[in-house]
């Protein structure tokens, strides 16, 4: 059943305006892309791809920021009923520290499109940079509030690694994960203080530098020693 839409949220509900446009064009395959997980300090970051259906439309999604947890849920099984084509392709911690954001997000990237299991003809992407960079990209400021493919790979992507991260606090209890999916917060940070990172955490980010449990700091380069407080 979809869940019931909140009045806070009724009315401006994103649109294939940008999608109907390709598809007149001639662009058969036009696949919508989100990211999730950039800011987060722990776990991957995970990219959804999405082709939606000319022919059929589904109701009440929205940017998956502006859902709740249970609502992007009671979406996440129609969704991937209705798509024609899905997948959320993620770049692990690990990922994140050697590559850089930038290079794990365009990974990311790449194994959501090779999940598809269709040749885009256009790619949307939500914001102003294109992190596909395979030339036939058209970026969208704002495309997760106003582009249905758009708003439809950021719940798939979401509730994908969110599930992820509630598996992860089974076997990391202490950092919270099941409800702040690996986000900076106060619990977070406390836990970070108490236990130091753990076995997901991007070790390379700033967050590690105020941690002083191990003498550790920040994640050296690859093939660099572990800097140690004197």
């Amino acid at each position: 059943m979809a869940p019931h839409l909140r009045p806070s949220l009724r009315g401006n509900a994103p649109g294939t305006v940008v999608e109907r446009r390709l598809w007149e064009a001639g662009h058969d395959v036009v696949v919508g892309m989100d990211e999730v997980g950039r800011g987060a300090w722990a776990g991957p970051i995970a990219v959804g791809a999405v082709v939606i259906p000319a022919d059929r439309r589904v109701y009440k999604v929205r940017d998956s920021k502006q859902l709740t947890e249970d609502e992007r849920e009671a979406l996440f099984g129609r969704l991937a009923a209705w798509c024609r084509a899905w997948a959320v392709g993620m770049a692990d911690h690990d990922e994140c520290d050697r590559l850089g954001m930038a290079a794990a997000q365009r990974l990311a990237a790449r194994r959501a499109l090779d999940g598809l299991g269709l040749t885009p003809d256009r790619i949307l992407v939500d914001g102003n940079w294109d992190f596909v960079g395979t030339g036939d990209v058209e970026t969208v400021p704002g495309g997760d509030r106003t582009s249905l493919s758009i708003a439809a790979a950021s719940i798939l992507a979401k509730v994908t690694r969110d599930r992820l991260m509630r598996e992860l606090a089974v076997h990391h209890p202490a950092y919270g994960f099941e409800s702040n999916k690996g986000y900076p917060g106060p619990v977070h940070r406390a836990a970070l203080q108490a236990w130091g990172p753990s076995a997901v955490h991007r070790r390379s980010w700033s967050f590690m530098d105020g941690l002083i449990w191990t003498g550790i700091r920040r994640a050296p380069p690859p093939g660099a020693p572990l800097r140690l407080f004197p």
